[in-house]
């Protein structure tokens, strides 16, 4: 990032250079409504050039066939992330609006996954067979080519690296468009990629837009031979549509309403702290917040009290205050959102935890908003169907297995689920049956680099993390050999 006017601007990195934009807007804090900075606001030039380069480099260059450089590459990368992890905590947490220890889980996450996308470009591997006496088959992995990438502001550092390192492990180059509520924080991102000297010219190359035509020059361009998109169910079918014409390889990982699922046997002492992060964490901005409270009736009222209780307990503040347990949401346009969501569900279902915008006090200039618990009888309503993207959450009481499970399945979204009991069979027998991609037992968003991540239904195709995220990016090329025994 440069200085403009005493303030950091920040600004795109396409073919090995920084570059400008003939639009400069602003970036500002979310919990205070400051000015925190400047950014180039791409478009459709910055994607033209992006597709470009990165054809180039992966045409011309030995990225594609090199993966000792790929390992090197991105084990520099995580090096050079690991040196500015500090830097990058400060600045996401001020941008986005994550409380610091929330920031800082952000970034350790995402230097261990840089850094285990290295170790897997050197270990990816494919099959070799004699499948007929004289006949040899095998199967080579190769890069499919120019990766698009398209990551969204409420987690921007790791949700373009789950992208982007393994599309890099795995040999393509990339064009990446990340969005300009955190266009300090790409910027920064892109500091760090451009200073790794083993990443070849145009192998890398990203850019910040306010609007969208340059992600959706990235979808339907030819040039790009891969999509791996994050963000709205909404969004994802309209990328699967523009993407369709030239039948590009697609990941989308999209909306989630992730059922909590609670029985009469467990153990709510640890349950309800684990439920209410699950509601907070992120300010609720997160693909996989717990926004489905499902209980089994035995326990019902005391879950409903308790968790009542923890959620109007939540202190919520800015990231500067060392207390704050829940940070503002992204702007005040989105919490003015949910607080309409808040009021349209009170006028078919029973408001447990009011929660909703913060208007007077110290808070109100901010984007900040209570948590809200809202119990509904009916999973057709329309709080339980939409994703709210904020830390809301329904209460839902069920009878047995079987009615968690019809309640579970009832929404187009098969992200995540959570299963709370002390029956050690239970979390398998439920979750087998459950139309979800991830579905932890007793905790919650638990997630680890070696194994995939993905959603059902509406939630996305494709998976990411572990060795399948490189498969997202690669092409199998199956060679026949005849060699007979000689005479």
């Amino acid at each position: 990032m440069t200085l403009m006017n005493d303030l950091p601007h920040a600004r795109h990195f396409i073919d090995g250079a920084w570059t400008e934009s003939g639009t400069v807007e602003e970036s500002t804090d979310p919990a205070t409504g400051e000015v925190l900075g400047t950014f180039a606001d791409g478009g459709a030039p910055e994607a033209r050039a992006a597709i470009d380069a990165a054809r180039r480099a992966f045409e011309t260059g030995d990225w594609a066939r090199d993966r000792d450089l790929r390992a090197r590459a991105l084990f520099e990368m995580s090096d050079r992330m690991a040196e500015r992890r500090d830097e990058l905590v400060g600045l996401l947490s001020r941008e986005n609006g994550k409380i610091p220890a929330e920031a800082a889980l952000e970034i350790d996450l995402t230097i261990s996954k840089i850094r285990y996308y290295g170790a897997l470009a050197l270990t990816e591997s494919g099959r070799a067979s004699e499948v007929k006496p004289g006949l040899y088959s095998m199967t080579l992995r190769q890069p499919a080519g120019v990766a698009g990438v398209i990551a969204p502001w409420n987690s921007p550092v790791i949700l373009s690296v789950r992208s982007f390192a393994p599309a890099l492990a795995a040999g393509a180059t990339v064009a990446l468009k990340l969005p300009a509520q955190t266009a300090l924080t790409n910027s920064l991102l892109y500091e760090i990629v451009a200073a790794t000297t083993a990443l070849p010219r145009g192998v890398f190359n990203a850019f910040t837009e306010s609007g969208s035509s340059g992600a959706r020059l990235i979808v339907a361009d030819p040039g790009v031979d891969v999509i791996s998109y994050t963000g709205s169910t909404h969004v994802g079918r309209s990328i699967m549509a523009d993407a369709s014409a030239s039948l590009k390889g697609m990941s989308l990982e999209l909306g989630g309403k992730t059922p909590m699922i609670v029985f009469d046997d467990a153990d709510l002492d640890a349950a309800v702290p684990v439920l209410t992060k699950a509601i907070t964490t992120f300010t609720g901005q997160f693909c996989m917040t717990g926004s489905r409270i499902l209980v089994q009736r035995g326990i019902a009222d005391a879950l409903r009290t308790r968790l009542s209780a923890a959620l109007e307990a939540v202190r919520v503040g800015p990231g500067t205050d060392p207390t704050s347990e829940m940070g503002p949401l992204i702007d005040r346009a989105n919490a003015d959102r949910v607080e309409r969501e808040i009021s349209d569900a009170a006028e078919y279902a029973r408001i447990l935890v009011r929660g909703g915008r913060i208007t007077d006090g110290p808070l109100a200039a901010g984007a900040f908003l209570r948590p809200a618990l809202v119990e509904v009888d009916d999973v057709d309503w329309p709080i339980v169907q939409q994703e709210i993207f904020g830390p809301v959450a329904t209460f839902e009481v069920f009878d047995d297995e079987a009615d968690a499970v019809a309640r579970a399945n009832a929404t187009e979204f098969g992200l995540a689920a959570s299963i709370w009991t002390r029956d050690v069979d239970r979390p398998l027998r439920v979750g087998r049956e459950l139309e979800a991609g991830t579905v932890w037992a007793n905790t919650w968003a638990v997630i680890v680099d070696q194994m995939e991540e993905g959603g059902f239904k509406q939630s996305g195709v494709g998976r990411l993390n572990g060795e399948r995220a490189l498969e997202e990016f690669q092409e199998i090329k199956h060679i026949v050999h005849p060699a007979p025994r000689a005479s």
